[in-house]
């Protein structure tokens, strides 16, 4: 098997006392729903640091990788570096700048050509605050790193997909942050990630209105009618195919999970609960409008779980899957 043909994933694990060493260390060779015989993921990570987790978890350590990789396939590690290994639980900021290079090469690989996705464990962005270095989340680090567009926050659970035309805002902060602009922008990304990344050819999206029963015609507000009716318009001249706005009440039962590929949520909790409530556990965040593929587990660093070997790898497992699959669409449409 030639290194072309390999599909390659650079996964980092994250805060070092968290759960991301522990999850990478047990990825197994086989994935839900997808074949991994063309699959090399390597973790971007301190060999030392991963070794002291494999050690305390009572497993076997990753093999190591050696850029640029060859034709290896399976699991192995790429050493980074510089982790002050710290105690499971206990984030030391002072593994700010080492977190950061874990994510630097992930992002340089795929630039490269030498990735065809990142996978992201989760970060405590306070250890990193606290090492002197702003930061306020992979998102915005990645598009920053990478001249990437404005990005669009998706989450999928299976055959859910809920993309955010707003994400961590205040809720009294998110009439004045939905925009025409902004809509038009989010939906372009959407639509071409669908088609892209997710294979699905002229994709049906149900878009939520931002008030109770979609404004009920500017009785309950107007956005409805002055923002979102204005977007969608707009692009359905130019052939989208939309349903909305819908009722947030009523946008997610059944029938319009079935007659959708993908929603566009005004609000973080307007979507998301929905969203977890079907698929916690096994969700994935993806980020949209970067250059190359990015997705991530649904929680947080668990530091209560570090080091036990009680942590839940079925986020990262669909994380990692996921990446596979948008990988092969994407690679499918350039051959």
């Amino acid at each position: 098997m030639s290194s072309r043909s390999i599909l390659r994933i650079a996964l980092t694990p994250g805060e070092p006392a968290g759960i991301g060493p522990d999850l990478a260390l047990s990825v197994p060779p086989e994935l839900p729903g997808v074949d991994t015989r063309d699959v090399d993921i390597v973790v971007l990570a301190d060999r030392d640091l991963l070794a002291a987790r494999a050690a305390c978890l009572g497993i076997r350590p990753l093999p190591e990788r050696t850029p640029p990789h060859g034709s290896a396939v399976g699991v192995g590690v790429e050493h980074i570096e510089g982790c002050r290994n710290p105690a499971p639980g206990l984030p030391d900021p002072a593994n700010a700048p080492y977190v950061l290079r874990t994510l630097d090469r992930a992002i340089e690989g795929c630039l490269a050509g030498e990735f065809d996705a990142i996978v992201t464990g989760p970060v405590q962005k306070s250890a990193i605050n606290a090492g002197g270095i702003p930061f306020t989340g992979h998102t915005e680090y990645l598009a920053a790193k990478s001249s990437g567009d404005m990005p669009v926050m998706l989450l999928v659970a299976g055959d859910l997909r809920i993309a955010l035309a707003t994400t961590h805002l205040r809720l009294r902060d998110v009439p004045d942050a939905i925009t025409q602009a902004g809509l038009i922008h989010s939906l372009r990304v959407l639509r071409r990630a669908l088609e892209k990344d997710f294979g699905i050819t002229n994709p049906h999206i149900g878009v939520c209105g931002l008030n109770p029963h979609a404004g009920e015609g500017g009785y309950l507000g107007r956005e409805e009618l002055e923002t979102i009716i204005p977007a969608l318009e707009a692009l359905r001249a130019e052939g989208y195919l939309f349903d909305g706005p819908l009722p947030g009440d009523t946008a997610f039962t059944p029938p319009q999970r079935a007659r959708h590929d993908a929603y566009l949520s005004m609000f973080h909790d307007q979507g998301l609960p929905v969203l977890k409530a079907l698929g916690f556990g096994h969700a994935v965040n993806v980020t949209l409008g970067l250059p190359f593929i990015r997705t991530s587990v649904d929680h947080g660093t668990a530091l209560d779980l570090a080091g036990t070997g009680r942590a839940d790898g079925g986020s990262l497992m669909a994380a990692l899957s996921l990446a596979i699959r948008m990988a092969r669409h994407r690679r499918a449409r350039t051959e």
